[in-house]
């Protein structure tokens, strides 16, 4: 059974935990999982400190966070996989192939949630039903180049480069807050 957002970096330490404490911020009050990964994590490590101050500004506490190493069940439970590059989505559908239609960047699926029409009807999921109108979006966008959809790795930088990270995590899932709001 398909479940939640699963949001996916390298190493499961700054973007795809920020990611995941800013998403449960935004879609609090709605009944969807919101989980992360890494590609290349090391299983059981702390988020780095600048992404647990980041994380602690979401109203949660950071503390109990624990990266974990991505694996192909992930993939095929998560409704929506948003990863943090390019080479991430693929690393992701090749792993599980099945995911390919509901796998994106995080900034890549920001456009095209904005760019959207939300579903006229009452849908069931309307998770399910914003992933299916961003997919259909797809069509009317144009390719955007490889620094449109990759987010920047801060793991070296300052703490001003996390904030900006997060951000630009932040105006890349607003769209899809907005449509699952208006899926109902």
């Amino acid at each position: 059974m398909l479940t939640g957002v699963l949001f996916v970096c390298h190493a499961n330490l700054c973007r795809s935990p920020m990611a995941e404490f800013t998403a449960r911020r935004l879609l609090a009050g709605r009944p969807l999982t919101v989980a992360s990964a890494g590609t290349d994590a090391v299983e059981g490590l702390a988020m780095h400190p600048f992404a647990a101050e980041i994380a602690a500004g979401t109203g949660e506490d950071p503390a109990a966070f624990r990266s974990r190493r991505l694996a192909p069940e992930h993939l095929t439970e998560a409704v929506l996989v948003l990863t943090a590059t390019r080479r991430q989505r693929s690393i992701c559908t090749s792993l599980a192939p099945a995911a390919l239609h509901r796998t994106f960047t995080v900034r890549q699926f920001g456009r095209l949630a904005a760019a959207a029409e939300p579903a006229t009807d009452e849908p069931e999921d309307s998770l399910q039903a914003a992933v299916a109108a961003a997919a259909l979006a797809r069509g009317r966008l144009q390719p955007a180049p490889a620094e449109a959809d990759d987010l920047r790795d801060p793991v070296a930088g300052t703490a001003a480069d996390f904030r900006s990270c997060a951000e630009e995590i932040e105006r890349s899932l607003r769209p899809l807050a907005a449509l699952i709001g208006a899926a109902g």
